[in-house]
């Protein structure tokens, strides 16, 4: 394997599937699966979910509800796809442990730098939920926060699109894949890759991206194993 300690960000649509909302068993099952083949493998897994398939404190800001509640909300609402992936996890045979930013003791334990490595070490997945803790931080900042914390060796952006594109692949059948593009090129050319603030502090920290096609079976293992799949970006 390329990789020994890998972050995986996964959005909370990932786990809608077919659905409008909420989570999908059979998705969650799938990529249970898939994070198993790895583990199996050696790797140790660290996963930042997101909670757009329940709420989204900026959707709720624009509708009139005060910032920092709807950010609340919708860290609680990763801490229900936490326990939902857990889960999956733990049905699929793998020890699993949930975090929180944000301290729910009777459902997770409190975010640790020193124990979630320790976790890592003796083999088990550990989730991250609750976001940074902090309203008006997306999980796209949790996930690089957390692989910095936890000296991953890199962050896997698992969607439903296969890499990055010069223009969004799912308008316009033109688009153009990049398979590697350095952190100063996303920026000349405005590409959407993570928002600006969990961006930077990835290049800050030299903290490669690669993003993927995570609905597809077996990519997973491919991305660990050093093929090119996807896309990488790097400096």
């Amino acid at each position: 394997m390329k990789y020994k300690r890998i972050l995986l960000k996964l959005s909370g649509e990932a786990l809608m599937g077919e659905r409008q909302y909420g989570i999908d068993p059979e998705r969650l099952s799938e990529y249970a699966k898939d994070i198993k083949t790895i583990t199996d493998k050696g790797v140790q897994v660290a996963i930042v979910i997101g909670g757009g398939n329940i709420f989204r404190g900026v959707a709720g800001a624009s509708n009139g509800m005060d910032r920092v509640q709807g950010d609340h909300m919708g860290m609680l609402a990763t801490v229900i796809n936490g326990l939902a992936l857990q889960s999956a996890l733990e049905d699929a045979g793998l020890p699993t442990r949930l975090q929180s930013a944000v301290h729910i003791n009777q459902v997770a334990e409190p975010f640790i730098r020193r124990k979630a490595m320790r976790h890592l070490e003796k083999g088990r997945v550990v989730i991250f939920g609750g976001g940074t803790g902090n309203p008006y931080f997306t999980t796209d900042s949790a996930a690089v926060l957390r692989a910095i914390e936890i000296e991953a060796d890199v962050i896997l952006k698992g969607t439903r699109v296969d890499g990055i594109y010069n223009v969004d692949p799912e308008k316009d059948d033109k688009a153009v894949k990049f398979n590697f593009i350095s952190f100063e090129d996303v920026l000349k050319k405005g590409l959407k890759v993570m928002d600006t603030t969990a961006f930077t502090l990835s290049q800050e920290n030299e903290l490669p991206i690669i993003v993927f096609d995570m609905n597809k079976k077996g990519n997973l293992l491919k991305v660990v194993s050093g093929e090119k799949v996807g896309t990488e970006v790097n400096l």
